[in-house]
């Protein structure tokens, strides 16, 4: 069977992403403490380093989130009968395939559309997405989803999927926004599909941040290589050591990257040069873990009912589906 026609909306060009990073990097670091929003690891080198960690012993976050989807699919494809899949930070669609062969087999699969940031990354999965499911169609957007979420298409019974535990990436105040524009963008009848990593053992959070092999601390050095490429930099990575650290007040994981000398470090790009003391810390991530009670606040705050909650064996991780209320 000839595969269906793709539609790729642009809604993010190289030049708005060259924009963002001089924003984000200007206002990082001039901070105080410095800090850099983790979506800048993810360049082809990072998202490839990023794609070895969720194979690693003590990353359970992907395994657990794919041993509920495996299960359960079924069960959401029933709950929340759409007839379109959005998944929002798309990539590869990897994760995709389960829920898009559940939906399909309800019989109620019309429409997939996989959005992010990487025009090329979501072109390629959009043909594979074509290619397997030709009597699907395919609308892909281009775009950031703290900007462009009211550009998504609309239609139809929607389930607009955020998986990995991504969630977590974003400070309270972004989550409350980002849960408010996806509430206000439903229609009734559409469901959130959220996937999110639960409050555990401190010792295996770290453990899952700070790798023995050391991927890790590789990947959150992988910032600095973007930040010398794309904007002139002249970080010298060997001195930067890589720091996981629980910090049980806001119960979030926090990854830093540590000055280990007194250095000096410039920035043409955006005409900065920054002064680091020995020992000052550059935070690159955070990654809230949710107990249910937290997350059902916080989607009740933006107009959410959370109809259901699935995890895997060990109780690690959840997947939750919820409605407007």
């Amino acid at each position: 069977m000839t595969p269906a026609a793709v539609t790729v909306e642009v809604h993010l060009g190289p030049a708005d992403v060259a924009a963002a990073l001089r924003h984000d990097a200007r206002r990082g670091l001039c901070a105080s403490p410095r800090w850099l929003p983790p979506k800048w690891f993810y360049d082809d080198r990072g998202s490839a380093l990023f794609d070895s960690i969720t194979r690693l012993p003590e990353y359970y976050p992907t395994r657990c989130e794919l041993e509920i989807l495996g299960r359960r699919a079924g069960d959401i494809a029933a709950a929340c009968r759409a007839d379109t899949l959005i998944e929002l930070g798309s990539g590869t669609s990897a994760k995709t395939t389960l829920l898009l062969d559940a939906l399909a087999a309800a019989g109620s699969l019309a429409r997939v559309v996989p959005f992010d940031v990487s025009e090329a990354t979501l072109r390629a999965a959009a043909d594979i997405l074509a290619a397997g499911y030709p009597e699907v169609g395919v609308h892909a957007v281009v775009g950031d989803f703290e900007r462009h979420l009211h550009l998504l298409p609309t239609g139809g019974r929607r389930l607009v999927a955020f998986l990995g535990g991504t969630i977590g990436n974003l400070h309270p105040s972004q989550r409350a926004s980002f849960l408010g524009q996806v509430a206000r963008g439903m229609a009734p009848g559409d469901g959130l599909l959220l996937g999110v990593d639960l409050v555990k053992d401190p010792a295996r959070l770290v453990a899952a941040y700070d790798d023995a092999s050391g991927v890790t601390a590789e990947f959150n050095r992988n910032v600095l290589r973007v930040l010398n490429r794309e904007l002139g930099a002249d970080f010298q990575r060997e001195r930067f050591a890589h720091v996981a650290r629980w910090v049980a007040e806001h119960e979030w994981m926090e990854m830093r990257l540590r000055s280990l000398a007194a250095q000096r470090v410039s920035l043409p790009a955006i005409g900065m040069d920054i002064e680091l003391a020995p020992g000052e810390e550059l935070r690159t991530e955070i990654s809230a873990k949710f107990t249910r009670d937290r997350i059902t606040a916080e989607l009740r705050a933006a107009g959410l009912h959370l109809g259901h909650w699935w995890t895997d064996d060990a109780g690690d991780f959840a997947v939750t589906l919820s409605f407007l209320a």
